[in-house]
């Protein structure tokens, strides 16, 4: 059980916290890499902007859609953290909720907990790796409903890395509240020090029967009470 008191927001994680990490790795990760290749060929326009962001990160002067494609695939095989590849995936999730092949899952105790904290005054926060747009998608498409409401704003990978206390920081600064006052709830235990790190509380979830947390972690959202 983790109590945590002068509690003024709540920050959390997707993958492994809220939702499944199994969902995520194997859902939509595939279904990004199966739907890649067509979604450049027949958005190459709508998609230029980022295919020549890849071209100045790459190191190149242009890309076809192709050779963009095959940047892509590997950067989603090394599982790499870069803006332009989760903006894609968003944009092909967009397309696999709106058709219904998609629903976001949600750990029933996670929406439990996060409709507990909305209802008692606490604004909701999600910092993911995934994009804004693509954490929206999973929030709005869920067995749940749309649960989207419940959050007051979203932060990615464009804010900075999740394992760097300064993004936290910069975190705890857009929202005009001190570190001290927020708390950080993840399953990676990297991000939790980056988090407290910056002066965060903190709050480790550690999910599976043989998994353990160092310090404070709980099983799921209703191991955790918040104090404001």
């Amino acid at each position: 059980m983790i109590e945590i008191h002068a509690v003024r927001a709540v920050l959390t994680d997707i993958e492994g916290t809220t939702s499944s990490l199994a969902f995520v790795k194997d859902v939509l990760f595939p279904y990004a890499r199966r739907a890649l290749p067509a979604f450049m060929r027949e958005h190459e326009p709508e998609v230029a902007e980022i295919t020549a962001e890849i071209a100045t990160m790459t190191g190149r002067t242009a890309l076809s859609a192709a050779e963009t494609t095959e940047i892509l695939l590997q950067w989603m095989d090394e599982d790499r953290k870069i803006t332009p590849l989760k903006t894609l995936q968003g944009l092909i999730w967009d397309e696999g909720f709106a058709s219904g092949e998609l629903q976001g899952h949600m750990y029933e105790d996670a929406v439990r907990g996060l409709r507990n904290w909305h209802a008692s005054g606490l604004p909701l926060y999600v910092y993911s790796s995934g994009s804004v747009a693509a954490q929206k998608l999973l929030f709005s498409h869920t067995a749940y409903g749309d649960l989207l409401p419940l959050f007051a704003g979203h932060f990615d990978t464009t804010t900075g890395s999740k394992l760097a206390a300064s993004s936290y920081a910069k975190i705890a600064d857009s929202l005009r509240l001190p570190p001290s006052s927020i708390v950080f709830l993840s399953d990676h235990s990297g991000e939790i020090h980056a988090a407290a790190t910056a002066g965060m509380h903190t709050a480790l979830l550690t999910r599976t029967d043989t998994g353990t947390g160092t310090g404070d972690f709980a099983r799921s959202f209703d191991e955790i009470t918040l104090r404001v």
